[in-house]
């Protein structure tokens, strides 16, 4: 998976000059990331490597540390069902960690849905691709308040039948083609569609971790917004580009972090940069060059 599309634009003949290392660096950190989560939770069914038993909804590690997904436990509860203590346990301590390090970390760093659609938003560049229909933003908090009312009134965790997460995992563990085709399905519609439209404007599980981020510690800083040259090169690979406008070109607020919620942490904006304008750093760091 650290050899997937690397969402790389033709670069500018000093970018170039670059390390592969240096334009890179976080896309192959993800990508290890990624595929090291994965490989934990199946290294148990393939191997027989119990490390992690479980999925990113709801898993056990060494037997000891409960991880739970927040949104499964809060669709749990509106059911009218109350889980066992150790999903609360588990659940406070995924709610803690994202509260820290910012909920869409999850997205950029964890789920592996993010492979396919940077791989879509690669191609979609690639290809030329201009034309299309993006949904608004707010689609996805509908689509979360959705998932909530949908709970309560079946009293059934119905989100969970078509989580592209949780169908990714079923069939890479069990052999079932449901996955898979979802995988298509999404890669088709943010080529052919909507650019970046599932993670962007659609999933339920982003709008979720979006609302735990609003005051992350782990931020992008545009600190060097000075030497930008207006090559867009990082509005056109990140997968959240209006988060960018305001630390770069001061629109609203004169310090240079992005302090959106809907940053997925994902460093691509320092990668692409050859001007080296961002910077991976925390909330107090406001400083400018």
């Amino acid at each position: 998976m650290a050899t997937a599309p690397s969402c790389q634009l033709s670069a500018s003949p000093s970018a170039d000059r670059r390390s592969l290392w240096q334009r890179q660096r976080w896309l192959i950190l993800r990508r290890l990331s990624q595929a090291s989560i994965l490989l934990l939770f199946l290294a148990g069914p393939w191997f027989g490597l119990w490390l992690v038993k479980g999925n990113l909804s709801s898993s056990l590690t060494l037997d000891v540390l409960p991880l739970t997904d927040p949104l499964l436990l809060l669709q749990t509860l509106v059911t009218g069902h109350v889980p066992e203590a150790t999903a609360f346990l588990g659940a406070a301590l995924v709610t803690g960690f994202y509260l820290l390090v910012g909920g869409r970390v999850f997205c950029g760093w964890v789920c592996p849905v993010n492979i396919v659609t940077d791989a879509a938003a690669w191609t979609r560049r690639r290809l030329g691709i201009k034309t299309g229909r993006v949904p608004d933003a707010a689609t996805r908090l509908w689509l979360l308040a959705g998932v909530l009312g949908v709970a309560a009134v079946t009293g059934r965790l119905a989100w969970e039948w078509v989580n592209p997460v949780s169908l990714l995992h079923r069939s890479l563990i069990f052999g079932l083609g449901g996955g898979l085709w979802m995988m298509a399905a999404i890669f088709l519609y943010d080529v052919l569609v909507a650019s970046r439209g599932w993670c962007g404007h659609l999933c339920p599980m982003g709008a979720f971790y979006g609302l735990l981020g609003q005051s992350a510690l782990v931020r992008v800083s545009a600190h060097r917004r000075k030497a930008c040259d207006d090559c867009m090169d990082c509005f056109a690979v990140c997968p959240e580009p209006q988060v960018i406008r305001p630390a770069l070109k001061q629109a609203g607020q004169t310090h240079p972090l992005i302090l959106s919620a809907d940053c997925t942490t994902c460093g691509r904006c320092i990668d692409v940069c050859d001007k080296q304008v961002f910077k991976m750093t925390h909330r107090f760091d406001q400083r400018s060059e």
